[in-house]
């Protein structure tokens, strides 16, 4: 039985990037980075001003406190336009935020604080400005190539493509970006206790909750689920499923149930009938029977049937595999240090426990969230974190601090 970093380095060992593709940038949300993104070229392209306002020479404004400076208004530059009007002392051109600079001129004084207080559209430039505010060299002024230069890498390759990278990709005029293709998945359920969702409840029976849990996990680790359907029972049903499974070209198996010592546990057998199993107990609480294997080539992972099992040996296993496999470098659960604000008991086993997290005396403090049975989803869904016990402990008490994944 191994540990769990000796089982997450046995298995990420057999995954790799998959290949890249070129898609148009809308397509690109939440993809992950084939290469290194280059700035064509600097920004802001050109000296524009931050505010609506005036753009003047910063030598004609006030030189004293209390003291007013009167400039004529020569020019008015609308945002989209190249201004040809060069500001001459004494003179200042009104000017919107984004604008191009006019020639001449090194500072915008806001429109609030001159003596021309019109802010409604259309309104006509006024013939002069007067203030009393003093400007220096620079004011309200976004410089050419401040936020960066021609040929600067502004994203790395192996970063999740997000809101703001995609605006500033746009701004950039890329188009089309390089990105990793994204893993497919095929999920399996197991057993003969399991009903769909809108079926009625019968004696003995439960319903599905592993896949809508799993299908969603899957694609917020950035890959695609497909939905095989729950095998029953029997080494035909079982074998059925991972066919079809091969049959859709995908990345990895993945199931749930059917991988323990029952009677009627058939995953480790189908699979070895194709493939081989290189292991099939972890260290681990809950999940201790998680199964690694290959099937016709392609390489399965086999999550206990109970549902916070499930959860968590997906969140330690499955979705450091799908970010590898989709080239994400920059992924990785958020850990934090947090301080336990009860005694934790544990059996001995590496421990992943539900908890909430407060802060409380500018520190984090953990709280278990109900008992910890691998069948209580409700003290999952009320958590926001895992907390990890590592192997050999029994207790911690309160006021220890752990690690813990936050979710």
């Amino acid at each position: 039985m191994f540990s769990v970093s000796e089982a997450r380095e046995r298995i990420l060992s057999q995954f790799h990037p998959l290949p890249s593709e070129i898609l148009p940038l809308d397509a690109c949300a939440a993809r992950i980075l084939a290469q290194d993104i280059l700035a064509p070229h600097e920004l802001p392209l050109f000296d524009n001003s931050s505010m609506d306002g005036f753009a003047i020479r910063s030598a004609d404004a006030p030189g004293d406190p209390g003291s007013r400076s009167t400039l004529r208004v020569v020019a008015d530059i609308p945002a989209g336009t190249s201004p040809t009007t060069k500001i001459k002392k004494g003179e200042a051109a009104r000017i919107m935020t984004g604008a191009q600079m006019p020639e001449g001129a090194d500072a915008v004084i806001p429109v609030e604080d001159t003596d021309f207080h019109s802010r409604t559209a259309g309104t006509q430039a006024p013939g002069e400005i007067s203030f009393t505010k003093q400007v220096r060299s620079g004011d309200n002024v976004r410089v050419r190539g401040m936020d960066l230069g021609a040929g600067e890498v502004i994203l790395h390759k192996g970063r999740r493509i997000r809101s703001q990278d995609l605006g500033l990709m746009a701004m950039l005029g890329l188009s089309r970006v390089t990105v990793h293709k994204r893993p497919r998945v095929a999920l399996i359920s197991s057993g003969d206790e399991l009903l769909e969702v809108g079926a009625a409840l019968e004696d003995g029976k439960i319903r599905d909750s592993n896949t809508y849990a799993l299908m969603a996990m899957i694609d917020s680790a950035g890959a695609d689920g497909i939905r095989m359907g729950i095998a029953r029972d029997t080494f035909e049903s079982v074998a059925s499923l991972f066919e079809r499974a091969v049959g859709e070209g995908v990345d990895l198996i993945l199931s749930s149930a059917g991988v323990s010592v029952g009677a009627f546990d058939y995953i480790r057998e189908v699979v070895e009938a194709r493939g081989r199993i290189e292991f099939w107990k972890v260290n681990m609480r809950p999940g201790k029977p998680l199964a690694f294997g290959v099937y016709r080539g392609i390489n399965m992972i086999g999550l206990p049937g109970n549902p916070v099992s499930a959860f968590v040996g997906f969140e330690v296993f499955v979705r450091a595999v799908l970010e590898k496999l989709a080239g994400r470098l920059d992924g990785g659960h958020s850990r934090v240090r947090v301080r336990c604000s009860e005694p934790v008991e544990s059996d001995g086993r590496e421990s992943y426990l539900r908890a909430r997290i407060q802060l409380k005396d500018d520190r984090l403090t953990a709280q278990l969230t109900g008992h910890q049975g691998s069948g209580n989803l409700l003290s999952l869904v009320q958590a926001d974190a895992l907390l990890i016990i590592p192997a050999g402990v029994k207790c911690v008490p309160a006021g220890q601090e752990v690690e813990a994944i936050l979710l």
